[in-house]
């Protein structure tokens, strides 16, 4: 609200006419019209095939731990893939998706196991996509069971390390991995 000015008139306004409306706003304790109505418009607009569902939260955080949470019941599996550079929230499961340590981990104790972290096609860096397919080839390998792996978490465009958009050629390397091991 500051970027209007602090107190401005009609951002006032607004809040006060919200407050009229309904007074707790957490769909998961009381559920309320514009809440479904804004579920039923994205739900329309998913670009999958069949129903879709829509959860609306209160930060990134904690949308990152639903979606980790989606991916692991259904499957039964729990290992997941994420990358260099990301930043995913403050949450424990969203610090250990995020591949910072002296930001974020230093002195938390264990983070969530079964996380494991590959690069992140970086051209200052010199990592390109074939770069992060070697890196899932060794993970897949060493560490951790192709088939096991319950979901792959990417932001499209990461904004720690500066501004790196996700090659589109990496995000179809990634469709094909989850593809072929899809939960049935």
């Amino acid at each position: 609200m500051l970027n209007v000015g602090h107190r401005h008139p009609k951002v006032i306004e607004a809040v006060k006419a919200q407050i009229d409306c309904f007074t707790h706003t957490s769909f998961q304790v009381m559920a309320y019209e514009p809440y479904l109505q804004l579920a039923e418009a994205l739900n329309a607009l998913a670009p999958i095939e069949g129903p879709a569902r829509t959860i609306l939260l209160n930060s990134g955080s904690e949308a990152v731990e639903a979606a980790i949470k989606i991916a692991r019941m259904p499957t039964g599996r729990s290992p997941v893939i994420a990358f260099s550079g990301a930043f995913h929230g403050r949450t424990l499961m969203a610090t250990t998706l995020t591949d910072k340590v002296a930001n974020y981990k230093r002195g938390f104790g264990p983070m969530v196991p079964d996380v494991y972290h590959i690069p992140f096609p970086a051209p200052d860096a010199g990592l390109s996509v074939a770069d992060v397919e070697r890196s899932i080839a060794l993970l897949t390998n060493a560490s951790v069971a192709p088939e096991r792996v319950a979901a792959i978490i990417i932001e499209p465009i990461q904004g720690e390390d500066g501004f790196n958009p996700a090659p589109p050629e990496l995000l179809s390397v990634l469709r094909a991995f989850v593809t072929a091991r899809a939960y049935c």
